[in-house]
């Protein structure tokens, strides 16, 4: 019993924030008031009609679905490499692939700022795009990587023993059963894309926001509640995936 209840504070102690954020978001003053006197949803068309608001959400998307497939397609090739063959250096290559876990975005910004002026990609999406690939990246050869360390090789091998090469043994047979890890490192590369702000706002330009750096540009203007309407959009984003993710594939296959 006392687990319980010390389980259950902890668990109002991180939903009362969220739960804060949701009510401030119908109020009708200019300002967050919680509890708010009156529902509205008012600020929720403020976003909607908004320009600036609709075009920094739509750079958001455009790149997780341009980051997110490159990523998996890297990514899983790469873990597969690394967790198959052996070569000289292949734990320097490791560490060098998963070294943007280990070096502060601020300096990842500052390194591809230069890297995208030098390139002529500064303030265009191609520069957002190459930053938000060398950050998901990691997180898709992690998760990758634990499935294919607990795939069996005899399984590919009899599969190969059968009659089929090693492409379609790969995508027949590999792919298939590491499929939880595939998905787990697309829902966090996706994940980590969208949410990114410490290295978009290096890159990033007045033609080419993203909502995290709209959000950090807003605030610092003024604070209305309709960084809470943007807030509750992002809630709605992620309990719509994760019921996605359940019913399609299982949350405990995924993660």
């Amino acid at each position: 019993m006392f687990l319980w209840i010390v389980g259950g504070f902890i668990y109002l102690f991180l939903t009362l924030p969220i739960l804060v954020i949701i009510l401030s978001a119908f109020s009708p003053n200019p300002y967050p008031e919680f509890p708010p006197t009156s529902f509205s949803l008012t600020w929720f068309n403020e976003v909607f009609t908004s320009s600036e608001w609709l075009e920094a959400l739509w750079t958001s998307i455009l790149l997780v679905i341009i980051v997110t497939p490159i990523t998996l397609i890297l990514g899983t090739t790469a873990a597969y490499a690394i967790a198959r063959l052996d070569f000289p250096g292949k734990q320097a290559l490791q560490a060098l692939m998963m070294s943007p876990l280990m070096i502060p975005h601020v300096v990842l910004g500052i390194a591809l700022l230069y890297q995208a002026t030098s390139m002529g990609w500064i303030g265009t999406i191609n520069g957002l795009v190459i930053a938000h690939l060398v950050i998901a990246f990691p997180y898709v050869i992690r998760t990758v990587s634990v499935s294919v360390s607990n795939l069996d090789p005899a399984l590919e091998a009899a599969s190969m023993n059968l009659g089929a090469g090693p492409v379609r043994t790969f995508f027949k047979v590999t792919v298939p059963l590491i499929k939880p890890g595939i998905m787990a490192g697309a829902v966090f590369a996706a994940v980590t894309s969208f949410g990114e702000i410490s290295i978009s706002a290096f890159v990033s330009s007045p033609n080419w926001v993203t909502v995290p750096v709209r959000i950090f540009n807003y605030v610092d203007q003024t604070f209305d509640p309709a960084i809470n309407a943007v807030s509750v959009i992002f809630i709605l984003l992620s309990v719509g995936a994760m019921i996605i993710i359940e019913r399609t594939i299982g949350l405990t296959k995924v993660f």
